[in-house]
């Protein structure tokens, strides 16, 4: 959880954002123009072939667009399997250089709904926005003067949604450029349509055999399944028979490639045949309805399936309920039952990995797995057939239900970073459980969970979809209910985050007269949330007699909480805009003292931005200096954009009060760079703008206005996250 930096006079108010990340190898210092092009593009974790000729193409048509035949949105489409997802990061990569603002790759295939399409594409952007602006026009502001290039996998099962976000986008932004895989066309006017065919497969006797891309590839997996895999004479027409009964379909062919570990090229090849003469028109899918895939698809997949033992049969489906990745921990939890052990889960993953159904994803948080969009499609009708859809969907509600009031119950504490990555992590299986809580008739599971969230939409940055759930889980539930009261409370922080004060009272009052009706914890909830009416409002003494009253309590004898320690950072900082100082720094020792015992890291952090404002005040430079950048070590960890920024403008003010203005213009350039990412300088805080203002004037004054503008000019060019580690690790830094 965090709060946010206040201007009491104005009432406004501005929470946490999200920053660009760009990470850096540690101990290396980089010069600022030697940073690498935006975007969030990586490199492949497998080789593959080239596709030379489509990647031309594409990059022919999202070229300059001056020249003849350039096109401004180009789709890829192909049947499933066909690797177009692959083609279009190549053909990115390619493009990269090209494009100022960088390469963004925005995965949709765990989007359910298109709704959240512009959130999804501005989260990809790590772009923020604290206002009540629909989040397709702040798209449409931040990408009008930008060049860059979106690329939108997976497009079909929101192909309408992509065709009226994408037209919107590229009449707004010039700069703009959109590269779509889909297996539907988007049907947007100036669309430039492209075919991805599968890979050609040479005759059996052509001596280029082994180059062709389709046996390349074969043999690229082959190697990779079984090491030292070799090419010989006799091998050569079975790998190229084989290719041709896949139709050159990539996945078709990956995933017979894993079967080489225990089978021999020849075998493989016939037990194939014998499946395509069994299958006919049918496949072995259960249920009803057959996906639109392509017959040799259809083959290597079900042939895969028929392969694996019934508990990776089982375990397979089961896991088709999973948006995007998952841990093995989720999956025993939402898996396992008599049929499938517990125990036996792990192993199982291991076997599925092995064969090309999961992907293994080693990352900084611990094993994860995936599956390809088709794999999970195969899965869903499997678990259908089965009868078991709803079941294990309720499961995975469940599980992500009970993740997220883990996380309500542990995040004001010592795990908080672990939390924060834990989340963002699982991000689209929150958005999945949420999504079925919002389609369930009884109970009160997307109130709670929406509510239980809390420190999701307002800790981590997500105050938009916050409160687009919330909105939802409350006009779904309207019942009187303390998860209502509760669910109101929690829209307190978000709405104030965005600045919407006519909501935020709407929902105090309701909060207010709900909470009479139950007990004490509602009717806390309540005077909490009318506490953020009055911050917003900027009601000076309203503000201070609330904090006194919420800090009456024994706050200090119970676990920690937000309310008592927004309380703390609402009454410092309000005290700071009232100019008494020293009340201020009372507070804020007591909230420091409060959080350090418990090990919580958000909420002092705006401890300690709100003390820099006060330790600069009273002309304490050295221990304001040391406060921002304790402030900005947390949150930038958090991805606070909003709170790196102002620790950042603390700083730069800290370094000018003491005559350091080299530096003081070098960290004004940095915060620029940030801002510039975040739509609004200095959060648009009237304060925070006046004091950015008197800073750079003084120091501009100081350096004479070309040294000014070299320096500034530095810290602007500077990789953000190299430039903070040196701010956080003043000896890594190079000479200014």
């Amino acid at each position: 959880m965090q709060t946010a930096a206040l201007s009491a006079r104005e009432g406004a108010w501005a929470g946490p954002g999200r920053t660009i990340v760009v990470a850096a190898a540690k101990g290396r210092r980089e010069e600022p123009r030697a940073e690498r092009t935006p975007g969030n593009l990586t490199a492949p974790r497998t080789a593959t072939v080239d596709r030379r000729t489509e990647v031309a193409e594409i990059e022919r048509l999202l070229q300059e667009p001056s020249r003849e035949g350039a096109a401004r949105l180009v789709t890829l489409t192909g049947v499933g399997g066909v690797g177009k997802t692959r083609v279009a990061l190549n053909a990115a990569a390619a493009l990269q250089p090209r494009f100022r603002d960088g390469v963004w790759l925005v995965e949709l295939s765990p989007l359910r709904r298109g709704a959240l399409l512009a959130h999804v594409i501005a989260e990809t952007l790590l772009l923020a926005d604290q206002s009540t602006r629909p989040m397709i026009d702040v798209l449409a502001e931040y990408l009008a003067e930008r060049e860059l290039l979106l690329v939108l996998d997976t497009c079909e099962h929101l192909a309408d949604d992509c065709a009226l976000v994408t037209e919107i986008l590229l009449r707004a932004a010039p700069g703009l450029r959109v590269l779509a895989t889909s297996r539907r066309v988007l049907d947007v006017v100036g669309e430039r349509v492209i075919t991805i065919e599968p890979l050609p497969v040479p005759d059996a006797d052509d001596a280029r055999a082994d180059t062709a891309d389709a046996v390349a590839l074969l043999t690229l997996r082959a190697r990779e399944a079984v090491p030292g895999f070799t090419v010989a004479d006799a091998d050569r027409a079975e790998l190229v028979r084989l290719c041709r009964r896949l139709d050159g379909l990539p996945l078709a062919i990956e995933l017979a490639a894993a079967r080489l570990r225990d089978l021999p090229v020849r075998e493989l090849t016939a037990r194939l045949d014998d499946r395509f003469a069994v299958l006919g028109d049918t496949d072995d899918i259960a249920g009803d309805a057959e996906p639109p895939w392509h017959q040799a698809l259809r083959t290597a997949i079900g042939w895969s399936h028929q392969l694996c033992t019934p508990a990776e049969r089982l375990l397979w489906a089961r896991l088709s309920v999973f948006a995007g990745g998952f841990d093995a921990e989720a999956a025993v939890r939402v898996c396992a039952d008599d049929h499938l052990p517990a125990r036996r889960i792990p192993a199982v993953l291991a076997t599925l990995g092995e064969k090309s159904i999961l992907i293994w994803q080693p990352t900084g948080g611990g094993e994860r797995y995936r599956m390809l969009d088709t794999i999970r499609e195969y899965g869903v009708h499997w678990l259908r057939g089965l009868g078991e859809d709803d079941t294990l969907r309720r499961r995975h509600r469940d599980h992500y239900l009970a993740l997220a009031r883990r996380g309500d119950a542990e995040w004001i504490g010592p795990e908080q970073f672990a939390w924060y990555d834990r989340m963002t992590a699982e991000h689209d299986n929150l958005r999945a459980a949420l999504e079925y809580s919002l389609a369930e008739s009884e109970g009160h599971s997307a109130l709670e969970m929406a509510a239980a969230l809390w420190f999701f939409w307002y800790g981590c940055g997500f105050f938009k979809e916050g409160r687009l759930y919330l909105d939802q889980a409350l006009a779904a539930d309207t019942a009187p209910s303390p998860a209502r009261v509760r669910a109101l409370y929690v829209s307190g922080p978000v709405l104030l985050c965005l600045g919407d004060l006519p909501a935020l009272e709407e929902r105090a009052a309701e909060c207010t007269a709900l909470a009479a009706r139950f007990g004490a914890a509602e009717r806390a909830c309540a005077a909490a949330t009318e506490l953020r009416v009055r911050v917003l409002r900027g009601d000076t003494e309203q503000v201070l007699s609330r904090v006194e009253a919420q800090l009456a309590t024994d706050w200090r004898a119970e676990p920690l909480t937000l309310v008592p320690l927004a309380a703390l950072v609402f009454g410092a900082h309000t005290l700071v805009a009232a100019g008494r100082f020293e009340e201020a720094v009372a507070r804020l020792d007591e909230l420091s003292a409060a959080c350090d015992r418990s090990g919580e890291r958000g909420m002092r952090a705006w401890g300690d931005f709100v003390r820099s404002q006060a330790e600069l005040a009273l002309g304490r430079f050295e221990e304001a200096r040391e406060h921002a950048r304790a402030a900005l070590l947390v949150k930038h960890r958090l991805r606070d954009g909003v709170g790196t920024g102002m620790a950042l403008e603390a700083l730069a003010r800290a370094d000018a009060a003491t005559g350091r203005h080299q530096d003081a213009a070098w960290l004004l350039g940095l915060a620029a760079r940030l801002w510039g990412t975040l739509g609004r300088p200095q959060a648009g805080i009237p304060q925070m703008v006046a004091a950015h203002h008197a800073c750079a004037c003084r120091t501009r004054e100081a350096l004479g206005e070309d040294a000014y503008r070299r320096a500034f000019g530095l810290g602007h060019a500077t990789n953000l996250n190299t430039g903070i580690a040196q701010v956080l690790d003043p000896a890594s830094a190079p000479p200014r």
